[in-house]
């Protein structure tokens, strides 16, 4: 189970094809984070892909920061162009369907309609002005936050990079332990939520704060500090961030869609993003 659920992760979560020996149930998503019934993965095998999430976060965030970094340095694009591509490399590696979501879910808030009718507006496959605006800031606040981190050098808009995804991805983690509700009998929410024990992401979340300090210890004791003070502080914001926007969901909608999912991620990498460029310069 161990290794179908990272390959269903990484089939689930990104645009890479990993495909196992026999494995026919990888699983079709459309855009509103539903899944087609014929080859959703078992619920066990989903839950075990919610578990491996922040591990693939770290893959895309390693791809992500090359992309930073290559089109800074040896490229000369600058940080605010090269943070621009990174941001871009990783809606390319994820199909956009995060950005979607927090889109859908912003317009099916924002509509102030019950539960179902709120959620036939996410399920729509048109995107109203306060999800363009949302997607637009959004958007505007990762680039211009990576772009800051980066200017700083010393390596921090790679380190933020990669906090900011491991974290947008934790965020997933957590939204689909046990005791989380589904909002829909179907679709990708139906499949996934409750799915996770909750010593799962907890553990997942000690260790990238464990991470995260001791990159600032190193830090300080090898270069003076240059890679600043605010990481931990910026994993621990997006996921109070992405926590206090799932309870609210789960109030107004009655659980957790695809979409809210997938808003949850952006939510808590733009969070750790801005939070983590913060500080005295280096």
């Amino acid at each position: 189970m161990r290794g179908t659920g990272l390959r269903l992760s990484v089939t689930l979560l990104t645009v890479i094809p990993w495909r196992g020996a026999g494995d026919d149930t990888a699983p079709g998503s459309d855009p509103d984070g539903s899944t087609d019934g014929s080859t959703a993965p078992p619920r066990a095998a989903a839950g075990a892909a919610m578990a491996w999430a922040p591990a693939v976060g770290l893959l895309l965030g390693v791809i992500a920061s090359a992309v930073l970094l290559l089109a800074d340095h040896p490229l000369g694009a600058g940080p605010l162009t090269a943070s621009g591509l990174a941001v871009g490399s990783l809606a390319l590696l994820t199909r956009g369907l995060h950005l979607d979501g927090l889109a859908d879910l912003a317009d099916g808030l924002a509509s102030g309609k019950p539960a179902p009718a709120a959620l036939d507006i996410m399920r729509r496959s048109d995107i109203g002005p306060l999800g363009v605006v949302t997607l637009v800031l959004t958007l505007l606040l990762q680039v211009a936050a990576l772009s800051q981190a980066e200017s700083a050098g010393h390596g921090r808009g790679p380190t933020a990079l990669i906090a900011a995804v491991v974290t947008g991805r934790l965020a997933l983690t957590w939204a689909c332990r046990r005791g989380v509700p589904a909002a829909r009998p179907d679709g990708l929410g139906a499949l996934v939520a409750g799915s996770v024990r909750p010593v799962v992401p907890a553990m997942a979340t000690a260790v990238t704060l464990a991470t995260a300090a001791a990159a600032v210890a190193i830090s300080a004791a090898v270069a003076g500090g240059q890679l600043g003070w605010t990481l931990p502080l910026a994993v621990a914001a997006g996921l109070a961030a992405a926590f206090a926007v799932q309870r609210h969901a789960v109030r107004r909608l009655g659980g957790i869609t695809g979409d809210v999912l997938g808003a949850l991620t952006e939510i808590a990498t733009t969070v750790t993003l801005v939070v983590a460029a913060m500080g005295p310069p280096a």
